[in-house]
């Protein structure tokens, strides 16, 4: 917010400090899920042995992202609000329909390397930045809000919106709401999960294409499998196709790969970004190689 303020993206009439609010749990509650506060640090959250022992996909996409001092004070309920670092977003002198609605996307015919090749639109290709989002979207996070007409609960995959004719609005949060918490679903084999980023160099970068990987293997084949990919959608990706291609199929390089095709199928690249599509596909089968092996 700050730094949106100081290029006067953003021009607030007033800020409210939250900081004093009791959202900085992490427990377990009685279901076995995990109940993570939306004031959590990064880090925090990243080294909470709990996350760390039973969620590792998680714990890694967050040391992914950012740097230390940053993780040190960036918050969960931060990370599901930021916005997107197209440059062309961040640049008043280019036309960006997230910036002002209907002023155009420069990043279309403009320079669109780290730029969006899932759910893009006519409108925008600016890229979801965030590495905690798609780990949070592989294992079906669900958002608690509250406002003063009482709190909901949102499906993770439903809080993001694509662009569509409408890349100003990004959230599901509605005027005088608060993220609360994010839940954790109970998840027995999220112990074998892997989170891989591809990015231009080793740290403090976001990423080209990146994939959080939850597989549940008895026998040598996939009983269950949790696919989200980041870097190259216009949000975090939860790949379902990937995920019907692995469910029930061995785990090898083979079905791997298959996957990986069948979660590319509907990417579209823009010219300078075109090289994310197969990108995308050898960070996942790697993600997948990674947390299932092979039989």
């Amino acid at each position: 917010m700050l730094d949106l303020m100081k290029l006067n993206i953003e021009i607030p009439k007033q800020v409210v400090d939250i900081n004093k609010l009791s959202l900085y749990q992490i427990e377990k509650l009685p279901n076995g899920n995990i109940s993570i506060g939306a004031l959590v640090k990064n880090s925090d959250l990243a080294y909470h042995p709990t996350i760390v022992k039973e969620y590792p996909v998680l714990s890694q996409a967050l040391l992914a992202g950012a740097s230390p001092q940053l993780r040190n004070m960036a918050s969960v309920g931060g990370n599901l609000m930021q916005r997107t670092r197209c440059p062309y977003f961040y640049n008043t002198d280019f036309a960006c329909n997230k910036r002002v609605p209907g002023s155009g996307c420069a990043a279309i015919d403009g320079y669109n390397r780290n730029n969006a090749i899932l759910g893009t639109s006519d409108k925008c290709i600016a890229t979801h930045p965030s590495d905690m989002c798609v780990a949070m979207a592989a294992l079906g996070a669900i958002i608690h809000i509250k406002s003063l007409n009482g709190p909901r609960t949102m499906p993770f995959g439903e809080f993001h919106l694509l662009p569509g004719q409408t890349p100003h609005l990004e959230h599901n949060l509605k005027q005088g709401e608060l993220i609360t918490h994010v839940e954790i679903p109970a998840i027995p084999y999220a112990t074998r999960s892997y989170y891989l980023k591809v990015r231009d160099r080793a740290s403090y970068e976001f990423a080209l294409a990146s994939a959080a990987v939850i597989l549940d293997i008895q026998n040598g084949r996939i009983q269950h499998a949790h696919v989200a990919l980041g870097g190259v959608g216009t949000k975090p990706w939860r790949t379902i196709l990937a995920e019907k291609v692995l469910t029930g199929a061995i785990a090898n390089e083979q079905n791997y790969r298959t996957a990986a095709e069948a979660a590319l199928s509907q990417a579209k690249g823009y010219g300078d970004n075109t090289f994310k599509i197969e990108l995308a596909k050898r960070t996942l089968v790697r993600a997948l190689t990674t947390a299932g092996g092979m039989s």
